[in-house]
């Protein structure tokens, strides 16, 4: 069943509004409410001092009323008291500055006292609610890295980086191996004498950086687990979640989504079209409904980290307050995204914020209510959703799987970062990319990571799995599907070496190639790819290799003319450019073509999708799109002529 809900702050507004927003939720058709994570100072203002009334009233009113609700740990927010009683709890950035109390997200994962401290207050929440028969779900701690906060430059990250790394190596002979140290004179007698990777006059050994993001990937995990582990105990039988950005990719979100019951995300297009690399034109154009495939993309990824079930915990509902520009979406964007997700899989979408901030740093961000409690725009596209709903078949039907598979690995985007060769090379951008022109043919695509099954997949893509691994390899091998290697593929060991057999280094046993040089080129670089009797312009990543297999492609360049940009068997393809633009079109045209996945192509501003027996076109353009949908098909909501940002669901 398809639900929605709200953020809410009780605690920022007076106790005699409280009813009455609880009233007003359910009216308008809401089922959940988030409450709690940036409450800990109010809740107890000196150690082991609480004041739990307030918040028992809030819960109570929320929960006679008909509302469930999502109870958050506060670990995000530390209190002045906590950090001024251990100061060495806050994080250090990369310049050496101490971060300071004053926002929030101010400490450090590898502060073994803040540790300490997040679990027990975790503890005194969930020992508190655990058995409230209102609170029906549980989230940790809050947006995991936003604002740069997975690494931290402390004493506490450096003594635990040390540690990690002696379980990791055993002896400091297999670090001085792994790290390369022979180089530059840089090897260490002991695991004590291993410094952070920052302040550094050059930059550090691409291993040095890359076991340091592990590390510090490895401490989020941990952090979290200790919540989890608490809640579960007191509050049995309960889900518990946390809330992702998906733009920040400087933890394993695989691992930490394994201690979850399910997955949520916190969904802005808005802002991520501001920060995104598109060019000013296009920009424009989507200025006011943002990237149509970027939540779409994310649906699916935490589709995936929540093992089936996800939500979105913080929906977009107006104009945001930290993007560089905060423009605001077009009337009806609310409701075309609460319904993208629905059809990408979530189970629940809750809106941020009930009622926009009169005061602190975010009051221009937009609620479903202005300060003054009257009703904004997404208010009443709330309504309607909650209104169509009902044309919705009972059940909760989960999406099937898709029959293309896009590889995300985080360490490789790590070793992405940490050896870039390109000063305009993204990781990010390349999946973007491929996951885009995939949606422009109505393709439905899976997210996985290199540990999952691939058994089913017609057509497996690798953009930028850059570490070799021989497992994924072996995968792929004995699957049915056909697979797709962008450059540099197993480009490097797990240790950041290149391979002793050259790149793809395992993968070779996919296809027979070796990479013999690569070079990374600037937009004005002239060298083009033919393929299929056509000319497109090479992208910012050209390999030299040398294959036995079907020449599928060649470069026209003055450098190295004719050599093979594109190599295949029946089994796997290895693209030795970065294909991208018109040229990935054409790519993905032939790759669905040989892996047999039926493609119908689409206007850019179409997406059609389909979850169980329901089937979804969205129009985000501002011009009306006629759809072809089946003359059997019975039309639930909508019509086949789709109005400017507006949909049309049916069923067969």
């Amino acid at each position: 069943m398809f639900e929605l809900g709200v953020c809410y702050y009780p605690e920022q507004w007076p106790e005699h509004m409280w009813q009455r927003d609880a009233q007003r939720m359910v009216e308008l058709g809401l089922s959940w409410v988030r409450v709690g994570e940036f409450a800990w100072s109010l809740l107890e203002e000196e150690e082991g001092v609480f004041d739990w009334a307030w918040l028992d009233r809030a819960v109570d009113i929320l929960g006679t009323a008909g509302l469930k609700v999502v109870m958050c740990t506060p670990s995000a927010a530390p209190p002045k008291w906590l950090v001024d009683q251990h100061p060495d709890i806050l994080p250090v950035a990369a310049d050496g500055q101490v971060r300071k109390f004053g926002a929030r997200r101010h400490y450090c994962f590898s502060s073994d006292i803040y540790r300490e401290h997040a679990v027990r207050i975790a503890a005194e929440y969930a020992k508190r609610y655990g058995a409230n028969p209102f609170v029906q779900a549980w989230q940790i701690d809050n947006e995991y890295g936003d604002h740069d906060t997975i690494h931290s430059y402390s004493e506490n990250a450096k003594k635990a980086f040390q540690r990690w790394l002696a379980v990791r190596y055993q002896t400091i002979e297999a670090l001085n191996d792994a790290w390369g140290t022979a180089f530059w004179s840089m090897k260490y007698n002991r695991f004590d004498q291993v410094e952070l990777p920052n302040g550094l006059v050059e930059e550090p050994s691409p291993t040095h950086l890359l076991d340091y993001q592990r590390f510090a990937s490895d401490e989020v995990v941990r952090f979290n687990r200790a919540q989890v582990d608490v809640v579960r105990k007191y509050a049995p039988g309960r889900p518990v979640t946390h809330n992702f950005m998906g733009h920040n990719v400087d933890f394993d979100h695989y691992k930490v989504g394994d201690d979850l019951d399910f997955a949520s995300w916190d969904s802005y297009p808005m802002g991520a079209l501001v920060h995104s690399r598109m060019d000013d034109q296009e920009k424009a154009r989507l200025l006011r409904t943002g990237m149509p495939d970027q939540p779409a993309f994310n649906n699916d990824l935490y589709r995936r980290i929540g093992q089936g079930r996800a939500w979105i915990m913080e929906q977009q509902p107006g104009p945001v307050n930290w993007a560089e520009h905060n423009q605001s979406p077009h009337d009806g964007m609310v409701r075309l995204w609460t319904w993208l997700a629905f059809a990408h899989g979530i189970d629940v979408v809750c809106y941020f914020r009930w009622r926009q901030s009169r005061f602190a740093q975010e009051q221009f961000h937009a609620g479903l209510l202005l300060p003054n409690d009257d009703a904004d725009q997404a208010y009443y596209e709330v309504a309607q959703v909650a209104k169509e709903m009902a044309v919705l078949p009972s059940g909760n039907a989960g999406r099937a799987p898709a029959r293309v598979a896009l590889v995300l690995d985080y360490a490789s985007r790590w070793a992405a970062g940490s050896l870039p060769q390109g000063a305009d090379y993204s990781s990010a951008r390349n999946m973007m990319n491929w996951y885009q022109t995939l949606s422009a043919r109505g393709v439905d695509v899976d997210i996985v990571g290199p540990q999952d099954d691939m058994a089913a997949y017609d057509l497996v893509i690798l953009p930028d799995v850059i570490l070799e691994d021989g497992d994924l390899a072996e995968k792929l091998a004995l699957s049915k599907a056909k697979i797709y290697l962008s450059a540099r593929t197993g480009s490097k060991t797990q240790n950041m070496h290149i391979p002793d057999n050259l790149p793809p280094g395992e993968f070779a046993r996919l296809v027979n190639v070796k990479v013999k040089r690569v070079e990374s080129l600037p937009d004005y670089c002239g060298d083009h790819i033919e393929l299929d009797g056509q000319n497109y312009p090479v992208g910012n990543w050209r390999e030299c290799i040398e294959s036995d297999e079907a020449i599928l492609a060649r470069f026209k360049s003055d450098h190295r003319d004719q050599s093979p940009a594109l190599v295949g068997n029946d089994k796997c393809w290895y693209g030795a450019a970065n294909f991208s633009g018109a040229l990935l079109d054409v790519l993905v045209d032939k790759l669905l073509l040989w892996a047999g996945v039926p493609a119908v192509q689409l206007s850019a501003d179409v997406r059609i999708t389909q979850r169980g027996e329901l089937h979804f076109a969205f129009n985000f353009g501002d011009r009306m799109a006629e759809i072809d949908v089946p003359a059997e098909a019975e039309i639930l909501l909508g019509q086949a002529k789709v109005a400017p940002r507006d949909l049309v669901i049916w069923r067969i």
